[in-house]
């Protein structure tokens, strides 16, 4: 079992790689974000919220693109509209610090549990598909109707969360949320506008974004 740590204090991490080993893991330690969104799956990642080089938030929902991957915000942030946020964002636990070990291993062992189904379903390589349309979400191919579509990063993020909820409505505050990581008036109108630009980049017959009045979108295959 692998357990990726995302930490930039040293003492920090040097403690939760021993213990973690010392429970029979095997672990990986990064200090960044950027380390965090280019390494391998693991079966659990623990991710600080303070990183050096960028928002822990961010790596979080990044990483809901594994589904096989537990998530699981460390962090001294104790606030309850923090711990919203983290959890908002995609991770599966929150845990505060400092705690005892015996807690994290808990938590562990419960996210675990959350993720057995995804992880026995097998390689996360395996396409996502609706009807014509076939998302890749390793290597972040789109293809419709065996045409390849070009979409950019949040395009992207955007056709995969309504992918995944298929044919169930995305609510615009939770794609606001989980894209943008905001729900300002800006930010809305930046939904409309990829909204529409996926709609034309999509535009083949089988594939339709339909739009539920004063709730959100759903995809339709």
């Amino acid at each position: 079992m692998r357990i990726t740590v995302i930490e930039d204090d040293d003492r920090v991490a040097r403690g939760l790689v021993t213990v973690l080993s010392q429970a029979g893991f095997e672990v990986l330690r990064l200090a960044t974000a950027a380390e965090a969104v280019r390494a391998a799956p693991s079966d659990v990642v623990l991710v600080d919220l303070g990183l050096p080089d960028g928002d822990g938030l961010e790596v979080i929902r990044k990483l809901r693109d594994r589904p096989q991957t537990a998530v699981i915000a460390v962090t001294a942030r104790s606030e309850e509209h923090e711990r919203v946020r983290g959890l908002r964002a995609g991770a599966d636990d929150y845990i505060v610090k400092p705690f005892g070990v015996p807690e994290l291993l808990a938590r562990i062992e419960a996210v675990l549990r959350r993720t057995r189904a995804a992880r026995a379903q097998g390689d996360p390589a395996e396409p996502l598909v609706l009807g014509p349309l076939r998302i890749l979400v390793g290597t972040r191919e789109v293809v419709v109707d065996g045409t390849p579509v070009t979409l950019t990063r949040k395009e992207f993020e955007l056709l995969l969360l309504l992918a995944r909820r298929a044919p169930n409505v995305v609510e615009r505050d939770v794609i606001l949320d989980q894209i943008w990581g905001a729900t300002w008036e800006t930010s809305s109108r930046t939904l409309d506008t990829h909204i529409a630009a996926l709609r034309h980049k999509l535009s083949r017959p089988g594939v339709e974004i339909r739009t539920v009045h004063g709730v959100g979108y759903r995809l339709v295959g």
